[in-house]
């Protein structure tokens, strides 16, 4: 994907380019991509456990659909530079991997005889549910790599003139 870092004049400014320097760099750009799957990763890994364990999850299906919607929404806006994304993505992470770490021992704990038995095999949705841990590690420092990269950086310069056209000067000011 091919993304101009450049964006039009804006209003009241005619001839004003705004340029983001940062994000032509490479790593950048790697941290922004990674940061986007990563969340998506999160919200896949979170919506097969709800969906798999639906039957038998109580009071935590608000949480979860919460939780998907929410880092959907978090990967667009970081897929288009908003930098202030990352820090609620971080802190999300944070929460979501503390009730993972805390839920998947459960879910072994599960497959036994005498307990109701999810869609999905409770040992699988344990695994998964643990491995939520190691994937919101990562988004917390992608995550926190990016905005310390600085996408917000603006720099304003002007459009130079036509070929052929004298620059106008700005008119003279009463002293």
């Amino acid at each position: 994907m091919v993304h101009s870092c450049m964006s039009a004049a804006p209003e009241g400014k005619p001839g004003v380019i705004i340029t983001h320097p940062n994000r032509d760099k490479p790593v950048v750009q790697a941290t922004r991509a990674t940061v986007v799957v990563l969340l998506v990763v999160s919200a896949a890994l979170v919506l097969i456990v709800m969906v798999g364990g639906w039957s038998v999850l109580e009071g935590a299906i608000p949480v979860q659909i919460g939780y998907v919607v929410a880092y959907l929404l978090l990967a667009f806006f970081a897929a288009r530079w908003n930098r202030g994304v990352l820090p609620v993505s971080a802190a999300l992470a944070v929460l979501l991997g503390i009730f993972a770490l805390v839920a998947g021992p459960s879910w072994f704990d599960r497959d036994k005889s005498g307990f109701i038995q999810p869609t999905l095999n409770a040992g699988l949705l344990g695994l998964l549910t643990l491995l939520i841990v190691p994937v919101q590690i990562l988004l917390v420092a992608f995550a926190m790599r990016g905005f310390n990269q600085g996408w917000n950086v603006e720099l304003e310069r002007r459009e130079p003139p036509p070929r052929g056209e004298i620059p106008r000067s700005a008119p003279p000011q009463p002293a």
